[in-house]
């Protein structure tokens, strides 16, 4: 069995689940790559920026509920149905990594940060899913040591991905625009830079950067690319989706391999 890649995507907008674009395109190759390259992978843990809670949670059930974690949007998005099997052996497998202390918590299911960008990339819902929690009360290299704790489980056949955006400020979105902001680019750009050379120092101390207040004002959404780059010390990245939109949004997303 090769050792599973790990994947963190940018999501962005809930509305890239009913898009027909380059970037769901893109996630669509990327998600034909992996199992092309590496096979079906057992079941996929996803660290999506929607369950930002003070702890480390982990689902274990069956069949977890698709959530409609968004409002406002057109009646399409809401008819979208993304239901995968959970995995107890994979729940189990983080379970039993004492240094994490995870808690099992079932409250929440499948939200959009997960399948709005698997409708695309895995889009006949066959992998089992487990989301865990970001937990928001941990700096980011206790983040990105946790995703250390994690990368065995690649070997074993699961997937990683973290979801969420190196640039979102939802304060500040314009929604009429196809383009990033200067501020946005220029983060996008450093940070991007850094996943590709792996100086994963620079992606942990980000708030160093002169425009990480305004791509980041809340840490939610990247804290995810630091679990990924804990779980994974391959040197191949893949860049793709590298792209500002909004004025203050970024879709870029890595594929990182051995």
């Amino acid at each position: 069995m090769k050792t599973m890649p790990a994947l963190f995507v940018g999501h962005g907008s809930p509305m890239i689940a009913i898009d027909d674009n380059n970037i769901t395109h893109k996630m669509g190759d990327i998600g034909n790559q992996i199992i092309r390259d590496y096979g079906q992978p057992k079941a996929i843990l996803v660290i999506s920026a929607h369950w930002y809670k003070n702890r480390t949670l982990i689902q274990r059930i069956e069949n977890p509920e698709q959530m409609f974690d968004m409002y406002g949007f057109p009646k399409a998005l809401y008819e979208v149905k993304y239901q995968p099997t959970g995995c107890a052996e994979l729940s189990d497998a983080i379970l039993a990594m004492k240094d994490l202390g995870a808690e099992v918590d079932n409250t929440w299911g499948i939200d959009h940060g997960t399948w709005s960008p698997f409708v695309h990339m895995f889009p006949e819902a066959r992998i089992p899913i487990v989301q865990l929690s970001v937990n928001g009360v941990l700096t980011p290299e206790q983040c990105y040591e946790i995703g250390k704790h994690l990368a065995p489980l690649r070997k074993q056949g699961y997937l990683i991905v973290g979801s969420g955006n190196v640039v979102h400020n939802l304060r500040l979105v314009n929604w009429n625009s196809n383009h990033g902001s200067p501020e946005a680019i220029a983060f996008n750009n450093y940070i991007t830079t850094a996943v590709e050379r792996r100086e994963d120092e620079k992606v942990i101390n980000f708030y160093s950067h002169k425009d990480a207040r305004y791509s980041v004002p809340t840490s939610d959404h990247f804290l995810p690319l630091l679990y990924v780059l804990g779980a994974s010390d391959g040197k191949k990245v893949t860049t793709f989706n590298n792209h500002c939109e909004l004025d203050s949004m970024a879709m870029t997303s890595f594929l990182i391999e051995e």
